[in-house]
């Protein structure tokens, strides 16, 4: 039976376009690419060869311009794929006043996992990437590497389906670089899909299956790294280590045989990496202290199960929740006290009356000078002053006595 790809794009295409809508920037061209499931994928290329955006575009954060890709076999910005991706990004943006246990308690309920379940999952993962004994430390006191980690931590939170990593290794030590790449190995060997895109190729070497080369937003080369890497024209016999006679008898068998020479016979040597590991498991083994993180743990028995449905159950009773139509609540006329009302009513009268005697006063000061020419008063002498607001109380007095008379009859 065939699988499904995790991840199908075909003659995939982003145009960033300037300020006056002119295509300025083609970041990936017509690339098709396939992850299947159960596999590490690589995904490698120089500065602006397009990997990001196509990372980008896979997480539903941009869309193409042209082309087709499909998550799961559903579109990126679906909702319900994003409960099933884990990610990492390239540059570890955390809460830099939370502590670990905080954080992944945190991502741990974007996914609405229940308390049990994060706290379970929060001590496992720590253990994994080597933090637990940092646990209590804020985000913002850890460097670079050790925010890598909880980086890691937080994208497995919600056991991911599909896990996509943006330099992984970036700012780790050898010691921390080496347990990250056992950790996507294992979980490779587990069921998981892993995306890896790094610029540190001997990483990607080490724990991808398939690869694929971008450059100028273009796939250059794609397939098994065995077979990629693999020297035809070269052949490479490995043995114990042999008697300098025994080796010119071999070269001389070669030469008659072959009619070819030996290139070269060396002694092999352990790489750089594996030394260091093995200076540094010395130096734990005589348990000297150090600050910073220590040894990873075995991956999570949650991680190394089926991914549950309760991510999945959680992202539908949204969608759900998002279409249910919400019927307003009645809102109660609170009607005041009788009494209540008639203290407001004097209040308003006495800030009235005072007003209109601060007016008439004024006016009246105004005035005096012309009546000594005038005997007879006119008319705008003999009126009451009146304000404006004092116009607008009244009117608004008159509608609450409206109100009372209308209540009183209806009782």
């Amino acid at each position: 039976m065939q699988t499904v790809p995790i991840v199908q794009t075909a003659e995939l295409c982003k145009t960033f376009k300037d300020f006056w809508r002119r295509p300025h920037v083609e970041a990936v061209k017509d690339l098709s690419l396939e992850i299947r499931p159960g596999e590490v994928f690589g995904l490698l290329g120089p500065n602006g060869s397009g990997k990001t955006t196509t990372i980008k575009m896979l997480l539903g954060l941009l869309y193409p311009t042209r082309g087709r890709i499909s998550v799961f076999g559903k579109p990126p910005s679906d909702v319900a794929v994003k409960g099933r991706i884990g990610f990492l990004p390239e540059e570890s943006y955390l809460y830099r006043f939370l502590v670990a246990h905080e954080t992944l308690d945190y991502y741990g309920r974007l996914f609405r996992l229940p308390s049990s379940v994060r706290r379970e999952r929060t001590d496992r993962l720590l253990d994994m990437v080597g933090l637990r004994h940092e646990a209590k430390r804020r985000v913002g006191e850890y460097s670079k590497g050790m925010a890598r980690r909880i980086g890691l931590a937080q994208a497995l939170i919600n056991d991911p389906e599909f896990l996509i990593l943006d330099e992984p290794t970036s700012g780790l030590d050898p010691i921390g670089a080496r347990q990250i790449k056992d950790v996507i190995r294992d979980l490779g060997r587990k069921g998981k899909t892993i995306l890896l895109s790094s610029h540190i190729l001997a990483d990607v070497e080490d724990v991808c299956d398939r690869v694929t080369i971008l450059y100028g937003g273009q796939q250059q080369a794609a397939g098994d790294i065995s077979d990629l890497l693999r020297k035809t024209d070269t052949t490479q016999i490995n043995a114990p280590a042999l008697e300098d006679r025994t080796i010119a008898q071999i070269r001389e068998l070669v030469q008659r045989l072959e009619r070819k020479d030996i290139l070269d016979v060396t002694n092999p040597r352990v790489s750089l990496e594996d030394f260091f590991l093995r200076i540094v498991e010395e130096a734990q083994a005589k348990n000297i202290q150090t600050s910073g993180a220590r040894g990873g743990g075995e991956i999570p028995e949650f991680l190394q199960q089926p991914t549950e449905s309760i991510t999945h159950d959680v992202v539908e009773s949204l969608v759900m929740a998002s279409s249910v139509k919400v019927e307003p609540a009645a809102v109660e006329t609170l009607v005041n006290d009788k009494s209540d009302q008639e203290r407001t009513r004097q209040l308003i009268n006495d800030l009235m009356g005072g007003a209109a005697e601060e007016k008439e006063e004024m006016e009246v000061t105004e005035v005096q000078p012309h009546r000594a020419e005038s005997s007879e008063p006119s008319s705008t002498e003999t009126a009451r002053p009146r304000s404006a607001d004092a116009g607008v109380i009244e009117r608004l007095l008159d509608g609450g006595r409206d109100g009372e008379g209308d209540s009183e009859t209806e009782s």
